[in-house]
């Protein structure tokens, strides 16, 4: 006959089960826990910028007409080739004015006789005249005479004197510029018209200096406030991938461009071209650089934004409030606290509280007349901020949140600064007693499932 014996268990086992179910349960009690992405307080350099496209140019540009009409006989010169001020660039044939010349050099041997028979002619008659043989009306006459013939003879003399500039001068295309040449537009046998005519076209395009050139930008209404001459700039270009050139401001043009309702207006901006990379007509985008911040402490926007999901208005606010308690004496404090119940009924009075869930939690942390407030760290950029913001100083103090030691999250306070739209300048509010550069912040947070 079989006996069925029964074990009792031991005194040390129901402890290790109620362990073991507490844990079960306590699993089951996590489920919706958040898991959070971490990011760190790093120093780096921000920049505010305005950005633009603009076209590049040489800085002076030189069109070369023809200052007399003719067939083209001879280039000395191509694309691309640097040119020396006086330089000869081409030579229009001049046999026809070589012919027109001997014409009117023979209208000037006869100009010249027919004045000195005049003109002896009168010496005559002004003899006669001394003697009153002859009539004052014939003395006026021979002299009148005397005149016209003399104004013919300089005047044979004047064509004559246009000749040959036109053959010694205007026949010759020089260059009046140290430069390079951009653009040709002529061949050698075609015929050119006097730069006086409205057929006549260029011959020549000349460029000062490629060594250095400038932008032509053209920037909205909302930004050109803050273009400033001397301003620095960077700029790259589709067709030189990889490489960032620099320059700076040279002018605002006042004069608006409007173009469907848009109004812009002209930026001039200085580059050097040292190294001949860069070419007329390229295409770059410009960036202004408004202002800008060096080994400064910066964090991602996403962790001023960020707060806890799984914490009640009321939690974050006592959170916060008790951050931005730490440090101070018992009468700050208190003073603090009063503030704070202030703004409180202040808002519950007027109307429904706002959906901040900070609402009237950091107005009792400002203390009056900068007696806790900070300013950012005594760079230009930052005295430049302080002076638009106002004898208030630094920015409202922002919460970023981390994960205390004992697990808990945790805010410290902090001001901003200047953002590129990704990172944000920030500064402790207790005015960098705590280092928190390294520390480890929450970026944000996403369900465990």
């Amino acid at each position: 006959m079989k006996h069925t014996k029964t074990i009792q268990p031991k005194p040390l086992v129901l402890p290790l089960l109620a362990l073991g179910a507490a844990l079960l349960a306590g699993c089951g009690g996590r489920a919706n826990t958040p898991v959070y992405e971490f990011t760190s307080v790093s120093r780096g350099t921000l920049e505010r910028t305005v950005s633009a496209t603009g076209t590049l140019h040489p800085v002076a540009i030189v069109r070369i007409l023809p200052r007399m009409s003719g067939k083209v006989e001879t280039i000395y010169t191509d694309f691309n080739a640097p040119v020396q001020r006086g330089q000869v660039l081409a030579v229009l044939n001049t046999d026809m004015l070589r012919l027109r010349r001997e014409q009117q050099m023979a209208n000037v041997i006869k100009a010249r006789a027919n004045y000195e028979l005049q003109r002896l002619t009168f010496q005559s008659q002004q003899v006669l005249a001394s003697r009153n043989l002859i009539s004052e009306f014939e003395f006026l006459h021979a002299r009148t005479n005397m005149e016209i013939l003399r104004a013919d003879l300089a005047a044979a003399e004047a064509s004559l004197r246009s000749i040959e500039t036109e053959i010694n001068q205007h026949a010759f295309i020089t260059s009046p510029i140290d430069g390079i040449v951009l653009e040709r537009n002529i061949n050698e046998g075609d015929t050119v018209v006097d730069s006086s005519s409205g057929n006549s076209s260029f011959m020549f395009v000349l460029a000062e200096n490629l060594e250095e050139m400038r932008i032509e930008s053209w920037v909205g209404e909302l930004d050109i406030a803050s273009i400033r001459e001397g301003q620095d700039v960077r700029f790259t270009l589709e067709s030189l991938p990889g490489r960032t050139f620099t320059g700076s401001v040279e002018s605002r043009r006042l004069m608006p461009s409007i173009q469907d309702n848009v109004v812009s207006y002209k930026v001039i901006i200085s580059v050097s071209n040292h190294d001949g990379s860069l070419l007329p007509g390229m295409t770059c985008s410009v960036e202004f650089i408004q202002e800008r911040s060096e080994n400064i402490l910066v964090v991602p926007n996403a962790a001023l934004r960020y707060q806890p999901t799984f914490l009640s208005p009321d939690e974050i606010d006592e959170i916060i409030f008790a951050a931005g308690l730490r440090g101070m004496g018992e009468t700050e404090k208190a003073l603090a606290v009063q503030r704070r119940d202030d703004a409180r009924q202040a808002a519950a009075s007027s109307g429904p509280a706002s959906t901040a869930p900070q609402g009237g939690v950091l107005a009792g942390l400002m203390m009056p007349a900068g007696a806790r407030m900070t300013r950012m760290p005594a760079t230009a950029a930052g005295q430049q901020r302080a002076q638009i913001r106002g004898s208030g100083g630094a920015s409202p103090p922002r919460p970023l949140w981390f994960i205390d030691s004992s697990g808990r999250p945790d805010v410290i306070l902090v001001h901003t600064g200047l953002s590129d739209g990704w990172r944000t300048e920030i500064q402790p509010v207790q005015g960098g007693a705590e280092d928190i550069e390294g520390k480890r912040i929450i970026l944000r947070e996403r369900v465990r499932l």
